[in-house]
């Protein structure tokens, strides 16, 4: 990094960036109150079984994916950028109670895929703000930080869930309904923190200072990310894994409440990282990680094991969901920034359906070691295939 960028780099976040990281604390906060209860609730209280879990996740996103394009497009106008935002919590607030009143598998997926909606309004205005409240050297710090505070409150709502459930004897049912405190309390901080937004954009980093990798063309390795998520396996199908290896229900909302304090805890630290490094490195590294967790939760055979690898998982978020962010956020230039959010939310959105149902089908059919070791393996190769890509051309000999 050069010298004169380096005050930029390590100065105090704007904020706005801080106060969108408290509404991503409080939003995930009252979402992950409800889905580490949704595999349990949809199997055992709905009937439903690994090809619906499966489809809660491909769904759900698939069906936002319009509405990401749309929002990301829109999101360019500063004047629509809060209204987005501010809908798309509260869309999410008003749907995710909703689940604790459905008598069949098919309403939790159709109400799933309403809350996804609002997620798709929100987040590409949303990352336009944070990347045009920075400049290019603390971007890997600002999507960091907002990914440590989503983290922080995925960790604190199965705690909250837990407790409810255990000491005031709480069913799933009356927790999912109860889940609409802390998400209305988010909408109203969100309405607060966007009125800090700055009214015009960070200056843009010289072009040798933008982090890009070298020798990798832009569209091939988003094709890479869009083929992660293609391949991954929804996170609904890894806790139906740990009840599988024998880890009571009422302990799996606490297994994932440590999940997230490893994500919240290396969010931040990755996202130095990738402003040091670059993003491309970043993220051939956590499709690695991903790569050995998926053998290590195939293999495994005791519920102790299967917990630490799944904790292993959270190093995955703090290895590409920055630097993902920072890679779009210089590709696509500051006036086709909020698009191009919008088509990289989407096309991730898109290839989760496809990727969710056929992972949850091969989970159905071959059991969870098949569906783990296939995604695994899909993990690694595109680690490979990244790493080669990424690479600089050699020079022709003279």
């Amino acid at each position: 990094m050069a010298e004169a960028e380096r005050p930029a780099a390590e100065g105090k976040l704007p904020p706005v960036v801080k106060a969108l990281g408290s509404v991503s604390l409080l939003n995930d906060l009252a979402s992950e109150m409800v889905y580490p209860l949704l595999p349990a609730f949809v199997t055992r209280g709905l009937g439903g079984g690994a090809l619906a879990l499966g489809a809660l996740d491909g769904i759900a996103d698939a069906v936002s994916a319009v509405v990401k394009i749309a929002a990301g497009w829109l999101g360019e106008r500063r004047a629509w950028r809060r209204p987005l935002i501010v809908a798309g919590y509260a869309l999410a607030a008003a749907t995710r109670p909703l689940m604790g009143l459905s008598a069949a598998a098919w309403q939790v997926v159709a109400l799933r895929a309403a809350d996804r909606i609002g997620k798709g309004a929100r987040n590409p205005p949303r990352d336009t703000v944070i990347a045009d409240a920075v400049d290019g050297g603390q971007r890997g710090r600002a999507f960091g930080f907002q990914r440590a505070m989503d983290h922080a409150g995925a960790m604190i709502g199965p705690l909250v869930a837990t407790a409810l459930m255990a000491l005031l004897a709480w069913t799933p049912r009356r927790v999912i309904i109860w889940s609409a405190v802390p998400g209305v309390v988010a909408v109203l901080v969100a309405v607060l923190a966007l009125r800090r937004a700055p009214t015009h954009a960070a200056p843009e980093p010289p072009p040798a200072a933008t982090p890009m990798p070298a020798g990798a063309p832009p569209a091939p390795l988003v094709g890479l990310i869009l083929l992660f998520a293609l391949t991954r396996l929804p996170e609904t199908l890894l806790l139906l894994r740990l009840q599988e290896r024998g880890v009571p229900v009422a302990v799996i909302p606490v297994v994932w409440a440590l999940l997230h304090v490893v994500r919240s805890a290396s969010s931040y630290p990755g996202g130095r990282l990738a402003d040091r490094i670059g993003p491309a490195r970043m993220m051939l590294g956590g499709w690695a990680v991903y790569a050995v967790v998926c053998v290590g939760l195939a293999l495994t055979v005791s519920p102790v094991a299967a917990g630490a690898w799944l904790l292993g998982y959270g190093l995955v978020a703090a290895a590409t969901e920055s630097p993902e962010r920072m890679f779009v956020a210089a590709w696509g230039g500051r006036a086709t920034r909020g698009r191009r959010f919008g088509l990289y939310h989407a096309g991730v959105g898109l290839a989760a359906l496809p990727g969710g149902l056929a992972l949850g089908a091969l989970y159905e059919w071959r059991g969870g070691t098949a569906a783990l070791l296939a995604s695994g393996a899909a993990g690694g190769l595109l680690a490979l295939a990244g790493l080669a890509m990424a690479r600089p051309p050699r020079r022709a000999a003279v």
